[in-house]
């Protein structure tokens, strides 16, 4: 049974998930994508996501906040420098992961983690969005509204 399994404990001891966590999610932000197993992407995506969340505003308590989870200075100085740059229009969802297929030796179920911003790949062929989505009044609606009854007046008038 699964009661109160709120994460995934990844057949480790409660310190050595920590760490093994706060490493990888150092490696991900030096690399910008890492490859490890499914299930480790996963549970490394709910523990980097709120640490870039915490990185957008820079004051000395989300730095000793990340530093607590981190263990690592040229990690986190990078993270709020750099990444944070990068992800601050951004609402979340700052990271995404790509299966891969299944490794050689013991058949595990492999992925790609990666920060969205950084690859380039999939933001090169959309344009950049607008920072607004409300419209505007009278702008594309009323002209298309307008037109088509312009087309009718004249074909009465005929």
């Amino acid at each position: 049974m699964r009661h109160g399994k709120k994460f995934n404990h990844l057949g480790r001891k409660t310190a050595h998930r920590k760490a093994m966590l706060a490493n990888m999610a150092c490696s991900l932000i030096e690399h910008k994508r890492i490859n490890t197993t499914v299930a480790k992407a996963k549970a490394l995506k709910q523990f980097v996501e709120p640490l870039v969340t915490k990185s957008k505003e820079d004051t000395t308590h989300n730095r000793r906040i990340v530093m607590s989870k981190l263990k690592q200075k040229q990690a986190v100085t990078e993270l709020f420098r750099d990444v944070a740059a990068k992800v601050g229009d951004r609402p979340g969802g700052y990271t995404r992961i790509i299966k891969l297929g299944n490794r050689l030796g013991d058949n595990a179920d492999m992925a790609m983690i990666e920060l969205v911003d950084y690859n380039e790949l999939y933001n090169a062929g959309k344009p950049a969005k607008k920072t607004t989505r409300r419209s505007r009044r009278g702008g594309k609606k009323a002209v298309a509204a307008a037109a088509p009854v312009e087309t009718k007046a004249t074909n009465e008038e005929e």
